[in-house]
C-alpha cells in the first residue's frame, strides 16, 4: 500500500463497519476501491466470491476489473465487478421463479419500452410520451408501484401516467419481460418480502463496494440496505459535489440517509487531487463553495500553480466554434500535443453541430461521447430481436420485429389478426401461432409463412443448447438471408456499412460465448446490458466532444468549456435553488476535467429557435473568483472592438466585485 496516501490507506484498511469515502475529483477513488478488494482478499482473508464491486457503467467496471487483475492475478478470480443493473440481472435470473418470471425473461431496451408505451397509450405525440415514460421511470426508481402511483398522482399528466403504468406492467408480465428500471425494483421487492432469499444473497455478497455512490437512486440505496442488513459491511465511494443526475432519478439525499441510517458510519475524505493544477482546483473549490455542504472538503494538488484560466467572449455560437477550434489548432501546433489531449465540453447536445463543422473544415479528427450506441443501430436491433425470441418466445415486440425482418409476406393486417386471436386466448403471439385453431383466423399463405417461421425459431432454440454461440448466430443470419436482404433493399454503400456491423456483432458474440462459456440463449438474455463500444474501445487520436453529463469520470490535458452563459449554464429552466445547485455541480464537473489548462467561452448572443437572444456571462464564472482567471478585453477576429472591450470590462468588474466580497 506504499502507493497510497494516508487518507487512501485509511479507507482501504477500514473494515470494522460501514464506510463512506468522499472522493473529490481526481483523488484516486478507483485506486482505493481496487486496493481495498486486494486488502480484503490478501490481508483480511475474505474469499473473492464474497466480494462485489458495483459501478454505474460497463466502462468503469472493465477498468476496475483490469486494475484488480493487475493487483491480484489469478488470486482475484471470482470477485464480481459489475454495474448495478448487471447485478440485478444476475439476481433475477437466479430467482426468476420467485417473481413469477421464467428463466428466459426478456429485457426491453429503451426503444422497445417506448414502442410498447406508445401502443398502450393510444398513440400520443412524442413529447407527451416522453413525459409519461419519464414519470413512470421515476416512480419505478423511487419504488412506487402502479397502485401507489394512482393514489399519488396530483394532476392530469400524472393520472394519465399512473394508468399507463398499470397497463404497462400488465403487458410486461404478459410478455415475460422486464425493463431497465425493473432490474433494481424487482430484486428490492423480492428481498423485502422473502427474507430467506435476501439472507442467501447476503451470505453470498459479504462485502459491497459501491462506486459513484452520489448517483444512486432510492431503489439502489434500498438494494444496498437489503444486501448488507445485519452486517453493514460496505464501502460507499462518491462525491456529493459531482451529483448531476437528479433528472434521471439520482438522489443526493442518499448521502444524508447514510449518516442517519448508519450511526456507526465512518467518513474518510480524499482531498488530494492527482489530476489538475492548483489554479484549476482553486477555481473549482470557490465555485462549489457556493453550494450548501453536508461534508466540507477542499481539493489540493502538488502539480504547481499552472496556467491561468482563460475567459473568452464570443459574438455568437458560430464565432465561438470558429475561435475554439482555431485556438485548439494553434495550441496543438505550439505545444506539439496530440488531438486526444483536448476536449470541447458543453451543456446541450445541439451545441456540438457548430464545433463539428469547424473541426471538419480544418480536418481535425474528433469523437462524440454519448453518440448512438452500437446496439441502437437498426441492423443490430434486427439481429437481437431473433436472440430475444430464442430466449423468450413470449416476447411479443421481439416476435413482431423478427417476423417482419427480413420481409416474408407478413404485413400489418396479418399481425393484427394474430394479435386479436392472441388477445382472446390471453397468450403471446408465438404461443397463439402454435394453436391449431389459429389457422381459421389467418389467410392460408400468411398462416403457412408464420408456421414456417415458428418452426425455424424452435429448431434454432433446440440447437442453442449444444452449439457454440458464434456458430449458431451465423447459421441464423445465413438462414434468414439477412445479407442479401440488406443489399436488395438499400444502396450498396449503406448495405456494406450495415453488413460490416452485423459481422462485428457476430464476432463479438462468438468471443463472449467462448470467454464466458455461455450459450447463445444465455448471452441473449443480457445482451441489452452489454456495451460493444466499451469492449471495442481503442485509443483514438481525436478531439473529444461531449456534454458535461457524458464526461464525468474522464480527464483531459486541455479543456475548452463552451457556452458558459446565463440561460444555458445554468440552464434557464434550472434557476430555482435546488436545481441551481445541480447546475453548479455540473459546471464543477466540467472545470475538474482539466489537467493543465482550461479555457471558458461565452457568447454575447445566441439563437433560440429563429430569434437572437442577448446573453450575459454565467454567474458561475464570477463564483470561481478572479485570482485564477484571465478575462480577455477583446473578441478574437472581431472588428467592433469597442463593444467587445465594454463587455469584457463588465465581466472584469463582475469578477473583481466577487473577489472582494
Amino acid at each position: 500500500m506504499h502507493t497510497l496516501n494516508a487518507a487512501q490507506q485509511a479507507a482501504v484498511s477500514y473494515v470494522d463497519g460501514p464506510l463512506l469515502v468522499l472522493a473529490g475529483a481526481g483523488s484516486g477513488k478507483t485506486r482505493v476501491i481496487t486496493q481495498k478488494i486486494a486488502y480484503l482478499i490478501r490481508d483480511y482473508g475474505i474469499a473473492p466470491s464474497h466480494i462485489t464491486a458495483i459501478t454505474f457503467t460497463n466502462k468503469a467496471a472493465k477498468e476496475m476489473q483490469a486494475r484488480a487483475k493487475n493487483l491480484l492475478g489469478e488470486r482475484g478470480k471470482g470477485v464480481m465487478i459489475s454495474t448495478f443493473h448487471s447485478l440485478g440481472v444476475r439476481i433475477l435470473r437466479q430467482e426468476a421463479k420467485a417473481l413469477g418470471l421464467k428463466p428466459g425473461f426478456s429485457i426491453l431496451d429503451s426503444s422497445d419500452a417506448t414502442g410498447l408505451l406508445q401502443e398502450l397509450s393510444g398513440g400520443v405525440d412524442k413529447a407527451q410520451l416522453r413525459l409519461l415514460q419519464s414519470r413512470i421511470s421515476l416512480w419505478k426508481n423511487a419504488l412506487i408501484d402502479p397502485a401507489a402511483a394512482i393514489t399519488l398522482a396530483t394532476d392530469g399528466m400524472e393520472s394519465s401516467a399512473a394508468q399507463l403504468y398499470v397497463d404497462y406492467e400488465r403487458a410486461l408480465r404478459a410478455y415475460q419481460a422486464v425493463d431497465f428500471d425493473d432490474l433494481i425494483r424487482l430484486p428490492v421487492a423480492l428481498f423485502s418480502t422473502q427474507e430467506d432469499v435476501a439472507e442467501r444473497w447476503r451470505k453470498r455478497l459479504w462485502h459491497l463496494l459501491i462506486d459513484e455512490y452520489q448517483d444512486t437512486n432510492r431503489g439502489q440505496y434500498r438494494l444496498v440496505q437489503l444486501l448488507t442488513q445485519g452486517r453493514d459491511a460496505f464501502t460507499a465511494v462518491g462525491d456529493d459535489d459531482q451529483s448531476i443526475y437528479a433528472w434521471r432519478g439520482a438522489d443526493s439525499d442518499n448521502l444524508r440517509l447514510l449518516k442517519a441510517d448508519y450511526p456507526r458510519l465512518k467518513v474518510v475524505m480524499l482531498e488530494q487531487n492527482y489530476r489538475s493544477t492548483s489554479r484549476i482546483l482553486d477555481a473549482a473549490n470557490q465555485l462549489i463553495g457556493h453550494n450548501p455542504k453536508l461534508f466540507e472538503k477542499q481539493l489540493w494538488s502538488e502539480h504547481g500553480q499552472g496556467e491561468t484560466i482563460h475567459i473568452q467572449t464570443c459574438r455568437d455560437g458560430d464565432h465561438e466554434a470558429e475561435w475554439v477550434v482555431s485556438r485548439l489548432s494553434a495550441h496543438r501546433f505550439e505545444r506539439r500535443t496530440q488531438f486526444s489531449d483536448y476536449a470541447i465540453l458543453y451543456r446541450g447536445n445541439y451545441q456540438a453541430r457548430a464545433f463539428e463543422q469547424q473541426l471538419r473544415a480544418q480536418r481535425i479528427p474528433y469523437v462524440i461521447s454519448g453518440g448512438q450506441s452500437f446496439f441502437e443501430r437498426t441492423e443490430i436491433k434486427d439481429i437481437i430481436a431473433y436472440l430475444r425470441l430464442l430466449s423468450n418466445q413470449d416476447d411479443d415486440p421481439a416476435f413482431i420485429r423478427a417476423v417482419t425482418t427480413p420481409k416474408r409476406g407478413i404485413g400489418g393486417s396479418t399481425l393484427e389478426a394474430l394479435g386479436l386471436a392472441a388477445g382472446r386466448r390471453r397468450q403471446s403471439l408465438f404461443a397463439t401461432l402454435l394453436s391449431p385453431a389459429v389457422g381459421d383466423d389467418l389467410p392460408v399463405r400468411q398462416h403457412t409463412a408464420l408456421r414456417e417461421f415458428s418452426g425455424f425459431i424452435q429448431r434454432m432454440e433446440a440447437r442453442a443448447h449444444s452449439e457454440s454461440a458464434g456458430t449458431l448466430l451465423t447459421a441464423i443470419i445465413d438462414a434468414i438471408g439477412y445479407e442479401a436482404w440488406l443489399f436488395s433493399s438499400l444502396d450498396v454503400r449503406d448495405a456494406e456499412t450495415r453488413w460490416a456491423n452485423v459481422c462485428d456483432f457476430v464476432q463479438w458474440i462468438a468471443r463472449k460465448g467462448e470467454e464466458e462459456n455461455k450459450t447463445l440463449l444465455e448471452l441473449a438474455q443480457s445482451v441489452a446490458l452489454l456495451s460493444m463500444l466499451d469492449s471495442q474501445a481503442e485509443e483514438t487520436n481525436a478531439v473529444q466532444l461531449a456534454t458535461l453529463h457524458a464526461v464525468k469520470g474522464l480527464e483531459f490535458r486541455h479543456v475548452f468549456l463552451a457556452g458558459v452563459e446565463e440561460g444555458l449554464l445554468p440552464h434557464r429552466d434550472s434557476l430555482d435553488p435546488t436545481r441551481l445547485e445541480e447546475e453548479r455541480r455540473l459546471m464543477y464537473v466540467g472545470v475538474t476535467r482539466a489537467q493543465a489548462s482550461l479555457i471558458i467561452s461565452w457568447c454575447e448572443r445566441r439563437k433560440q429557435g429563429k430569434t437572437w437572444m442577448m446573453r450575459e456571462p454565467s454567474r458561475f464564472i464570477a463564483e470561481m473568483g478572479s485570482v485564477a482567471l484571465t478575462a480577455v478585453a477583446q473578441r478574437a477576429m472581431v472588428p467592433d472592438t469597442n463593444t467587445a472591450i465594454a463587455r469584457a470590462a463588465g465581466l472584469r468588474a463582475m469578477l473583481a466585485g466577487n473577489n472582494k466580497s
